[in-house]
């Protein structure tokens, strides 16, 4: 069953003003599904209730908060291929891509459901004084969760299950492109034992308008989103009036740096999942691709091949490893990119054109010699192409890694571990993967630096994102 309306209170709304919008299939360019467009009154409402609802949750103990995301992980983990299936519908990712999203998206419910009851304070002996300092964390408030298109499922989880395990409620405002698989979502939590009220649901055409609305409410104390910068510093201003605990997950631009002792067939398999995963629709993806003169032929050919060797095609299909792009704007965008810098000097090893026909679709793309000038070096692509250049010195390619606003993540390949090491700790990122294309687990705190955000998603930093540490002072 495909769920459209609002979701508020545990209950299903058309919305106050009764506008819908339709979600298409990016793989078809038909409509999915019309679905009910939030207003104000409707961000009113569900506020009351999630206020209303956390009374309660925030009062119950760990544990039973805890047992709660327990059962949500066993109902995801029981319903993956459906969940799958409406990520590839709306979304277009491939099906094992879509599967890999569900998941990752069910695991987060585990994990918090671990971290639940970990929100460990102290009580110290103050040195001078002679007081105890007692430290505990509370939950933080009301939750305003703003999650992206990329990741339909897992965006959502990677909020709602931290705030759950804090004490929090929570409103979440999904992508408009991908609204239905967190809508279908709440039938899920509902049964898994989540209070009516405590997550609520409000897809909407009006998205700055309904979440400035909502920072601007007393009552919302986090405001947790995951998007662009451009979008993120916007709410930040808006965040900023309230004093609001602010949680972004924002832009990247990541430079993967293959050295010349690198293991190729290891550095071209972390490349491809580096840039590949999600069809390169990902903050995380590898953007720059840096590879050491002397193995640069080498690594270009059989990176190539192996991009060569993907299947593209509607993700529902059997054996189809790329899909369509969410929407023409987006794909509009990475042919420009590439357009651009073939003018400027780039060579196209593979792919590099729209193709004919309904959907979305960009092929897998190679370009080599990628020039400093090229947009692409300095923008995401979002999408599958991969930006290869060269280097010759070690500290040439660390500048112009970190030749950059953003800071999210970097990739590394070299077989020298001490090396490798060093290099890390020099990138100006959050998060490397050395030796790995994958950073990206429930259990690490996930965040960048620079204009690539603030705080941390997972680990056992991304509860703390919706508590408040308090202090007592004490004597006996």
């Amino acid at each position: 069953m495909t769920y459209t309306d609002l979701y508020i209170d545990g209950a299903w709304r058309a919305g106050s003003g009764g506008v819908r919008f339709d979600v298409i299939n990016p793989a078809t360019e038909e409509v999915l599904a019309s679905v009910a467009s939030a207003e104000i009154a409707d961000a009113d409402a569900a506020m009351d209730a999630a206020a209303a609802a956390m009374k309660d949750w925030a009062a119950r103990t760990p544990r039973a908060r805890s047992e709660v995301l327990r059962k949500a992980w066993e109902l995801m983990t029981a319903r993956l291929p459906e969940f799958a299936r409406l990520i590839t519908l709306e979304n277009g990712k491939a099906r094992a891509d879509a599967m890999g999203e569900a998941t990752y998206a069910a695991e987060f419910f585990r994990w918090f459901a671990e971290e639940a009851v970990r929100a460990d304070g102290i009580i110290t002996h103050a040195p001078a004084s002679g007081a105890r300092i007692i430290v505990q964390h509370k939950p933080a408030g009301l939750a305003v969760l703003v999650t992206p298109w990329n990741y339909p499922a897992a965006m959502g989880t990677r909020k709602i299950a931290p705030a759950l395990a804090a004490g929090c409620a929570v409103i979440i405002k999904p992508a408009s492109e991908t609204p239905l698989t967190m809508l279908a979502l709440m039938p899920l939590l509902a049964e898994a034992g989540v209070p009516k009220g405590l997550v609520n649901v409000l897809p909407s055409r009006k998205s700055g308008a309904l979440v400035d609305h909502m920072l601007r409410d007393p009552r919302v104390r986090v405001v947790s989103f995951t998007g662009s910068t451009g979008v993120g510093r916007k709410l930040l201003q808006s965040a900023a009036d309230q004093v609001l605990k602010p949680a972004m997950e924002l832009g990247g631009n990541a430079p993967l740096i293959v050295f010349e002792d690198a293991d190729i067939d290891l550095a071209v398999q972390g490349a491809m999942l580096a840039k590949m995963r999600n069809l390169g629709e990902a903050c995380t993806a590898a953007n720059r691709i840096y590879v050491h003169a002397a193995v640069a032929e080498a690594f270009t050919a059989r990176f190539t091949a192996a991009m060569a060797a993907l299947t593209m095609g509607n993700g529902l299909d059997e054996g189809v490893d790329v899909g369509p792009l969410v929407n023409a704007d987006t794909r509009d965008k990475v042919a420009a990119f590439v357009e651009d810098a073939v003018a400027k000097g780039a060579r196209v090893e593979l792919g590099g054109f729209v193709p004919q026909g309904k959907g979305y679709f960009y092929p897998p793309t190679v370009l080599s010699n990628v020039p400093e000038t090229a947009a692409c070096v300095h923008d995401e692509i979002f999408g599958p192409v991969a930006a290869i250049q060269t280097f010759t010195d070690q500290e040439d390619v660390i500048a112009r890694a970190n030749a950059t606003e953003y800071g999210l993540v970097g990739y590394v390949f070299t077989q020298d571990m001490k090396r490798g090491l060093q290099v890390c700790e020099r990138l100006e990122y959050g998060m490397v993967g050395l030796n790995r294309g994958l950073v990206s687990d429930p259990a690490a705190p996930f965040g960048g630096v620079k204009q690539s955000g603030l705080g941390r998603e997972g680990g056992h930093e991304g509860m703390l994102e919706f508590m408040e540490t308090q202090y007592i002072s004490a004597s006996w």
